[in-house]
């Protein structure tokens, strides 16, 4: 597919360089870039999917309190 988008100058000429240091495509780098962002930022689909699959499948009371405390575990260790 095509699309008309309007970058900063810098970044244009950043993905230009890097296109011709690794001999790939301007439209590789984009997509490749384009690609990266969407996976980074998909996380909400991911906890959607995983809620969804428990509901379906259903979770006892134990592991209700395993998954809380693993958690709050974990987003401690996190920096947002």
């Amino acid at each position: 597919m095509k699309t008309a988008i309007s970058i900063p100058d810098d970044v244009f000429a950043g993905a230009e360089r890097l296109a011709h240091r690794t001999k790939r495509s301007r439209s590789d780098i984009y997509s490749a870039a384009v690609r990266e962002y969407v996976a980074r930022h998909s996380g909400d689909a991911v906890t959607e999917a995983m809620n969804s699959a428990l509901e379906r499948v259903g979770v006892d009371d134990a592991a209700d309190a395993f998954v809380s405390v693993a958690a709050r575990s974990t987003l401690e260790r996190v920096e947002w």
